[in-house]
């Protein structure tokens, strides 16, 4: 019974593990279609996020019949509960990527207002995020998450910084206001992926240390 239960645990660890592979080529993939302004890939997005909505249902009902079947303790207890929240993070991840592939296709309708750069640097660090926090998971470090829910704050700067900039352009000119406040939707799902990503890494510090680190960490202020 015992080695049948550990068999359960395993088979869900490797779905979480798929759907965070999911959720992270979801955001390279939206990234590539803004930065390439191909509207076939921004499509594309939005249909890859089908398996991930189908994962995270698949999570859900693993996780509740082990729950109501296997009354788990202690360990097992907050893993199967870590789960739970995992999975849904990771699903928000995917519908953040779906919303920046619309705002992609409607921004390829007109020309380049700026060169990309904070953006890419943004969905740079938020796929980092996303790996390390996939990392400490599979290898039990939640020294390392601890350590990326510090990136968290170069993400809310670069969103803070872009979105500052992109003001100035629709007061300066305001025929870029349409094209502006979709790149500021755009940075603004960054700037939520980083978030998710965070509450993965919580999430993984109380699996293996049993502690609640939660609004711990002190939020970035504007200036």
């Amino acid at each position: 019974m015992e080695r049948h239960f550990d068999q359960e645990l395993a088979e869900l660890k490797e779905a979480l593990l798929r759907m965070a592979s999911l959720a992270e080529q979801s955001v390279a993939q939206s990234l590539k279609a803004l930065v390439q302004r191909d509207d076939a890939l921004a499509r594309k997005v939005h249909a890859d996020d089908n398996e991930l909505d189908q994962l995270q249902i698949e999570v859900d009902d693993r996780c509740i019949k082990l729950l109501a079947m296997r009354q788990p303790m202690a360990k097992d207890l907050r893993f199967i509960a870590m789960a739970m929240k995992i999975c849904t993070d990771l699903e928000r991840i995917g519908d953040q990527s779906v919303n920046i592939a619309h705002r992609t296709e409607e921004l390829n309708k007109e020309p380049l207002l700026k060169p990309l750069i904070d953006i890419p640097r943004m969905a740079d660090i938020a796929r980092g995020m996303i790996r390390d926090a996939l990392d400490a998971f599979v290898y039990g470090k939640p020294e390392l998450a601890r350590q990326l829910i510090q990136r968290d704050e170069q993400v809310d700067r670069l969103n803070q910084q872009l979105h500052r900039e992109l003001t100035s352009f629709m007061i300066e000119d305001p025929h870029t206001i349409t094209r502006a406040l979709n790149l500021m939707s755009v940075a603004h799902n960054l700037e939520r992926i980083g978030d998710h990503a965070t509450n993965i890494a919580e999430d993984i510090v109380y699996l293996y240390e049993g502690r609640d680190i939660r609004h711990q960490h002190e939020p970035v202020v504007s200036t």
